[in-house]
């Protein structure tokens, strides 16, 4: 995955709707993993940890629904929002969907249009940096849409892969991202970046971060990696 473009991934038995989701999300800046089966999903979704799911009820040998409950169970994977998709339209179907730890239920036939504005409704929640929304963390502001970050009023210069990361600190404050994690997301899966770049591209941050003598902000957790606050 690379980092900037936020990353979906389909579960869908149906070759046809995969490439018709494949196709919209694509046009909508996504990238796109796509997963035929249960198991094949649940591999997946632990290589590539995407930002969204989108998962079909009705798929071979493992059940969408397990799928969901699966996911929703595994503490590494649980914060992955997903969009089940359904012809099954009833109340009782809905409940038991959302009960399962769906985060929405969409109907089949559905809108194209209707899906790509739920889908950006759940990425607000877990990648609001791509959505262009302003973050705030105590006295820091980063504006994504117009690619500026001020610390108590004050604009601070960040470079582009500083800016990344703490774009991506201040997406979830006090959650510890792995070094692995923060390489993945900052610079991308199809880049080799030796780990102590990172450290070194953090230690830039913070001397940016503190540059009119405020406090560090970044926190390091041995053996682990860096968070926010």
């Amino acid at each position: 995955m690379t980092s900037n473009q936020p990353s979906v991934l389909i579960v869908e038995d149906e070759s046809a709707q995969r490439e018709v989701l494949k196709y919209n999300l694509e046009a909508e800046g996504f990238e796109v993993v796509m997963a035929e089966n249960g198991d094949e999903a649940l591999l997946l979704v632990r290589e590539e940890n995407p930002d969204l799911i989108v998962l079909d009820w009705m798929l071979p040998n493992v059940s969408g629904i397990e799928v969901c409950r699966r996911i929703k169970a595994d503490p590494e994977t649980r914060g992955i929002p997903i969009v089940m998709l359904s012809a099954r339209g009833d109340e009782g179907d809905r409940v038991r969907g959302l009960e399962t730890g769906a985060d929405d239920y969409v109907v089949k036939p559905y809108s194209v249009v209707e899906l790509m504005a739920r889908l950006r409704t759940q990425l607000r929640r877990t990648r609001p940096t791509t959505m262009g929304e302003r973050l705030v963390h105590d006295d820091i502001v980063l504006d994504s849409a117009e690619h500026r970050v001020f610390r108590d009023g004050e604009p601070l210069h960040l470079g582009p892969t500083e800016f990344r990361l703490l774009s991506t600190l201040m997406e979830k404050p006090g959650r510890v991202w792995t070094r692995e994690q923060l390489l993945d997301r900052v610079w991308g899966r199809d880049i080799y970046v030796d780990m102590r770049t990172i450290d070194v591209h953090v230690g830039r941050l913070r001397k940016a971060l503190m540059a009119n003598g405020g406090s560090n902000p970044v926190r390091t957790v041995r053996g682990t990696g860096y968070a926010l606050g």
